[in-house]
């Protein structure tokens, strides 16, 4: 299963012996009969409450402390009863319980009499004194007390919710005083009490932060609503919205307001399947469950009432299951509490078995959101990803584990930095998922009323006043980055001097010097190690937008803040892509033989190679930036592992990119063989022309030569323009040669020379008179004579 569960607490582990030692060991068979022993409620703190039968038609009422791992006996009922509700207050002074006054066998016999089927009664059991009704009734009653925060002193007032079957909610307010020893309730006449709710179909208690979500319906729309209890105050109603949900007014469905054996499977089956779900960060959503005509299958609807993915759907489709207190589950046949947590290794199998893109989708951001410090797992989903480049059809998982790691390590830091980041490649669900399903209606925002209050609906608010004024596409996209980016790549070299450019890579230089300061160790992959222009110009470029993009919307944080948050994400993209590097270079075993060009790569290195490709395709469709040297190892990978006419391919529609590092070692490492020379002479053609100049002195051979003076040449008389040469022209030469168009053209560049138009600077050997030679080597050549 993808849920592991670990018992906390099991009936016949827990309870079972410690009632046999006391002598109630009768009626437990729980496999045989169900009504025997049984949880009809688990409380705040933890208690869980139990109800057995006795030997002689007693029925006890017991409570599990799940921290001291202790069983307690509260009270006693001299008669065989069912059970329906019971809670305890945090005191444990006050008992309250809601049970069907005659069993099957008697029901027959006291029809014609007068009597309410439903009895509820408050018990004072610190010591068992008087027993108080609250309720006298024909329908079904739930009692539920409320709980104060943690670690409060003792308190002289109790609150009790008590939801009747007959649609309404109200509290009973209950003072006690301590009497010789005993607590027993102040006053003796009428207790006070106050209606919450009417007119309700289904209501949900959230024990854990003392809120109730309840729904009525309306003629076309049903409103839910949710009531916030204090824990020193009385009530509040909270939050309205309007929720395009069809109800069964038929029954009350009552969510984690205890368990009653016999009617909850009963009303399962007729009302509405729905339930609430909350976040810390201020998340709020309604599933509800469709009834679907194949039997395997489970359809269900999301309404969110934020902006926004944080949902968590953590209950199961048995009637029986029930989830009281945070990350845990209840099955009340059975009598067990677990533990709930997903299964890393069960999760793994899914993301590597799985054959649908979205349960594959699904299964990877569950990973990386669940499991982000793991590097075990994170190592596994690399792996996985490196197997499966072409398995995924409707997604790029190397885009996916990208963006959705840096979600998950970035979010937690700044409330509402969720909302600014972007979570997923997909720009559009609807189409792009088979199997998911994914329609989005704009409603009226929710109503929230509220004053000083903080936590859950503090966020949730804010969430919800982000949607009012937000612009419409909140989460940062590339668009702007990748137009900019072309447009100063595509500027002049004299033009990228500005002070807007020195700022784009200052901001280049603190990423990296922020990543340098987390990898300490040695780097596997010899990345990082060289300049990059391209490369840096974009990381310094995404840190600038980014940056504005949060100032925005995050005003309150503060500069200094945005700016580590932003250094943080660029930094984590770039350590990212180096982990994917890391994972695939140990998984095939490879080193620094990469740069060297005298022999072709292995098997290891071309499959090394294909995943870099796809990295980078990666990268370039979301405009992602790449760390320093990630285009030489591609290079270099490239030279050893490809045929030559598939090398250049490669090149020319840019999938490899030729740097100086790699071009400079190629021509000076390999000899000159017949192959390496074409090989050679394929890259030093296919070179920009400022790369050009750099590396093409680093190959000493004829044909480089011969290049180079064409080069000049071209470039000499490109510069001259109109200008006229004003000196006679020489005669001849120190070398005698009697082709009159050369005498002219070297004649001609001397002049040029002279008047101090020399394109090539720095390289003293490039002049007329190396062209005059490299033109006479040429020529000789082709006439297939020897030059001396």
């Amino acid at each position: 299963m993808l849920l592991r569960l670990v018992p906390e607490f099991e009936l016949r582990r827990d309870v079972v012996p410690w009632l046999a030692a006391q002598g109630w060991a009768a009626a437990l068979d729980t496999s045989e009969n169900s009504s025997a022993l049984y949880v009809v409620n688990v409380e705040r703190n933890g208690k869980i409450i139990y109800t057995w039968k006795g030997s002689q038609s007693n029925t006890h009422i017991g409570l599990y402390d799940l921290q001291t791992k202790q069983n307690e006996h509260l009270y006693t009922f001299e008669k065989d009863l069912h059970i329906i509700s019971c809670s305890v207050n945090n005191e444990r002074t006050l008992l309250a319980v809601s049970f069907h006054q005659y069993t099957e066998d008697e029901t027959a016999n006291q029809l014609l009499q007068s009597v309410s089927k439903y009895l509820t009664l408050l018990i004072e059991i610190h010591p068992i004194n008087n027993v108080r009704v609250l309720k006298a009734v024909d329908t079904c009653v739930r009692v539920q007390f409320l709980y104060p925060v943690e670690d409060r002193n003792a308190s002289t007032e109790s609150r009790l919710l008590l939801v009747s079957e007959d649609k309404y909610i109200e509290q009973f307010d209950i003072r006690v005083v301590a009497e010789e020893h005993k607590v027993v309730i102040q006053k003796s006449g009428q207790l006070p009490r106050t209606k919450v709710a009417d007119d309700l179909v289904w209501a949900q208690w959230d024990m854990m932060e003392q809120r109730l979500f309840y729904i009525v319906p309306k003629e076309s729309k049903s409103t839910l609503r949710c009531v916030q209890f204090y824990p020193d105050e009385n009530f509040n109603s909270i939050l309205e919205s309007h929720l395009d949900i069809s109800v069964n007014d038929t029954q009350l469905k009552l969510v984690n307001f205890g368990y009653d054996y016999c009617q909850d499977q009963d009303v399962a089956s007729k009302s509405l399947n729905l339930q609430v779900f909350t976040s810390k960060a201020g998340g709020l959503c309604v599933c509800c469950s469709l009834a679907c005509d194949t039997p395997d299958e489970i359809m269900y609807s999301i309404y969110f009432l934020h902006k926004g993915e944080d949902a968590r759907i953590d209950t199961l489709q048995n009637c029986s299951i029930r989830s009281p207190l945070v990350s845990t589950v209840l099955d009340c046949e059975a009598g067990s509490l677990y533990a709930v947590s997903i299964s890393d290794s069960t999760l793994l199998q899914l993301l590597q078995k799985s054959e649908r893109d979205s349960e594959r989708l699904a299964a990877l951001h569950c990973a990386l959101l669940y499991f982000q410090h793991t590097e075990y797992l994170e190592m596994q989903i690399i792996r996985w990803i490196s197997e499966n480049l072409s398995t995924c059809h409707s997604f790029d998982p190397i885009q996916e584990f990208i963006i959705a790691s840096l979600y998950c390590r970035m979010c937690p830091e700044t409330q509402n930095l969720d909302k600014l980041l972007p979570y997923t490649s997909l720009l559009d669900w609807i189409g792009v998922v088979p199997g998911v399903i994914c329609a989005t209606d704009i409603i009226s925002l929710p109503v929230l009323e509220f004053q000083n209050s903080k936590g859950f609906w503090e966020k949730l608010n804010s969430n919800l006043e982000s949607v009012k004024y937000a612009e419409p596409q909140l989460h940062y996209h590339n668009n702007v980055l990748r137009r900019e980016w072309r447009n100063l790549s595509e500027e002049r070299e004299e033009r990228r001097t500005t002070a807007y450019l020195r700022n784009i890579f200052e901001n280049a230089k603190k990423v990296l010097s922020h990543l340098d300061a987390w990898d300490s160790e040695a780097r596997l992959v010899p990345l990082f190690e060289e300049e990059d222009y391209q490369q840096q110009l974009l990381m310094g470029l995404m840190v600038a937008q980014l940056k504005d993009h949060l100032m925005r919307h995050l005003q309150y944080v503060g500069k200094k803040k945005i700016d580590q948050i932003v250094l943080d994400y660029v930094a984590n993209l770039l350590n990212l892509i180096h982990r994917i590097m890391k994972e695939v270079w140990r998984r095939y075993q490879l080193h620094s033989c990469v740069f060297c060009f005298d022999e072709r790569g292995s098997a290891g290195e071309f499959a090394v190679f294909h995943i870099m490709s796809r990295i980078l395709e990666a990268a370039n469709g979301m405009c992602l930036p790449l760390p320093p040297g990630f285009h030489t190892l591609h290079l270099g990978l490239g030279v050893r592992c490809l045929p030559l006419h598939t090398l250049l391919h490669y090149i020319d529609i840019g999938v490899l990119q030729l740097t100086e590092t790699c071009v400079r070692k190629l021509l000076k490492d390999l000899d000159d063989t017949e192959q390496n020379e074409k090989l050679k002479f394929s890259i030093v053609m296919r070179l920009p022309e400022a790369l050009g100049q750099k590396v093409r002195q680093f190959w000493n051979h004829p044909i480089n030569a011969n290049l180079i003076a064409r080069k000049y040449v071209k470039l000499l008389l490109e510069n001259l323009g109109n200008r006229q040469c004003s000196r006679s022209i020489p005669e001849r030469f120190s070398v005698p040669v009697e082709f009159l168009p050369l005498n002219y053209l070297a004649s001609m560049l001397t002049e040029i020379e002279n008047q101090g138009v020399h394109p090539y600077e720095k390289q003293d050997h490039v002049n007329a008179r190396f062209v005059e030679e490299m033109a006479l080597q040429h020529t000789m050549t082709l006439l297939g004579l020897k030059y001396s």
